[in-house]
């Protein structure tokens, strides 16, 4: 699993004018023997000329199951730096659904990378926003550019709006003026759950029992239908969504958290024409890893919402290393709007 992985350099400085260099943005996946390793995120990058490092602390796995019986920490040895090796320290990290979903790695605290599995961005965003800059607000960047061709006044509607993709693609989609329409399953706290959608753009936050009732056509009398969807539930709330997308328009399903199938109306395809496609971040990373023009417009445009304060990190719980297990549990529980994040 290929990650972008944002970290503190120790023991090389990558660019001349250290005004302008700030975290770097690893690209590269880090596989050791036959125990899988994801990396962090982190933020802020300085050349050091402190004690050498050379361990790491890190979660591991070698066995799928259960992440809170399976994951282990453990401290490993770092490989030796050769010619263009450059030396990493993790300050925070996210855990992501596809982790949990996929158990395909760790964090760790420290790592090598080839310097140019390496980028920059700015030095002036917070550690949490860089923490969580190379999974949700890239993917909710790509599927609001790639799939339509949205302008101010259209529409867009998604489920899973509380997570930290749907967070990315209120945000960015405000800033673009297209309306959002944002569905969310009820729960004990759904009012404070509106506010904070509404206070970061949200035009419209509905419950998932909402999609099936008339007075949904209402929103449509204020704006135009949806010309995107966007489907991180599956089941029968992704046909909902399919349901109420204008003739033409374009389902991106990015994930499944309803672990169901996406059932698509024939009626749906014949007479609305509609078009169903899939996106996963980590295959457009895949495709785009000689295109540095691509991987840098995307950064540049999201860090720039960043540092406007029309991009912000989204709800977090910072976590120590140690505590890991207490932040694979809530990760893995419903209705917990929080992204755990783990600091090192």
């Amino acid at each position: 699993m290929e990650v972008w992985r944002l970290a503190r350099v120790l023991s090389r400085t990558l660019c001349l004018n250290k005004s302008t260099c700030g975290a770097v943005l690893v690209t590269s996946p880090f596989l050791s023997g036959g125990t899988t390793v994801l990396q962090g995120i982190t933020s802020r990058s300085y050349s050091s000329t402190g004690p050498a490092v050379t361990e790491s602390t890190a979660l591991v796995y070698r066995r799928h199951g259960d992440p809170s019986q399976v994951v282990q920490l453990e401290t490993r040895k770092l490989p030796e730096l050769e010619a263009k090796s450059v030396l990493v320290k993790i300050l925070a990290s996210p855990i992501n659904p596809a982790d949990i979903n996929m158990i395909q790695g760790t964090w760790r605290t420290a790592s090598v990378f080839n310097e140019g599995d390496l980028v920059t961005v700015p030095n002036d965003i917070s550690v949490l926003s860089a923490a969580t800059l190379g999974v949700n607000p890239c993917t909710a960047f790509r599927m609001l550019s790639d799939f339509e061709s949205l302008v101010a006044g259209d529409t867009v509607i998604q489920n899973a709006a509380n997570s930290g993709v749907g967070q990315a693609v209120i945000q960015i989609a405000a800033a673009k003026g297209v309306h959002t329409i944002n569905v969310v399953r009820d729960r004990p706290d759904l009012q404070q759950l509106t506010d904070r959608l509404s206070a970061m753009g949200a035009t419209y936050v509905i419950k998932e029992e909402m999609l099936r009732k008339p007075e949904i056509k209402d929103i449509f009398k204020v704006c135009p239908r949806p010309k995107l969807a966007l489907n991180g539930v599956g089941g029968k709330s992704a046909t909902e969504l399919l349901r109420h997308l204008q003739t033409g328009g374009t389902m991106v399903t990015y994930g499944g958290m309803a672990k169901q199938p996406v059932t698509v109306p024939v009626s749906a395809l014949i007479f609305k024409d509609v078009k169903v496609r899939g996106f996963w971040v980590t295959q457009w990373k895949r495709d785009n890893k000689h295109n540095d023009e691509a991987l840098r417009f995307m950064l540049d445009e999201l860090c720039t919402l960043i540092g406007a304060g029309k991009l912000s990190a989204p709800s977090c719980t910072e976590v120590g290393m140690k505590d890991f297990h207490k932040a694979l549990d809530n990760a893995m529980k419903p209705y917990i709007s929080s992204k755990q994040i783990l600091v090192m």
